[in-house]
């Protein structure tokens, strides 16, 4: 259930042009399946079984005709769509910083595919390294509004200057 990254992961091999790529897209992954059972694996880890997500049944007659996975099942999504789009080669590691904006635009129903873009709003220097900013957009594979918009922060830590 990996999402592989397609075209390969960019490259930089300094901070200089990491800040060159700033307002280009990083990369866009392939598409990812959300299938019912991913759904209901994220309801039992979360706790959050409303029948919209996890009963198939009752959810024939709702608003979207079948289940629909969780907001927030969609935004945990962004980790491995595009956790390899680039790498630094000074970068002792990344981690997740937060959020700045997120927004539900369309819901993904149950058997549908997302795959996710990015593209790099800023990089600041950090007591630790690097702070980036990405606006990343969860496409929903038939519609022409997306699952998801959100902009990530993300921390670069940086191996030690000699």
């Amino acid at each position: 259930m990996s999402a592989a990254t397609h075209p390969p992961s960019r490259s930089f091999a300094n901070i200089e042009e990491l800040r060159a790529a700033v307002g280009t897209t990083l990369g866009t992954s392939d598409w990812l399946e959300v299938d019912q059972h991913r759904i209901d694996l994220f309801a039992e880890a979360t706790g959050d079984r409303q029948w919209i997500h996890i009963d198939p049944d009752r959810a024939k007659d709702g608003p979207y005709g079948t289940t629909i996975a969780h907001g927030f099942l969609t935004l945990a999504l962004v980790v491995p769509l595009t956790s390899g789009f680039f790498r630094l080669d000074s970068a002792k590691m990344k981690l997740n910083y937060g959020l700045d904006r997120v927004r539900f635009l369309t819901p993904v129903t149950a058997g549908s595919r997302v795959r996710a873009s990015a593209r790099l709003l800023g990089v600041e220097h950090t007591r630790t390294g690097l702070r980036t900013k990405q606006e990343v957009t969860i496409e929903l594979d038939g519609s022409d509004r997306p699952a998801c918009v959100a902009e990530t922060l993300g921390v670069i830590v940086l191996e030690a200057q000699r």
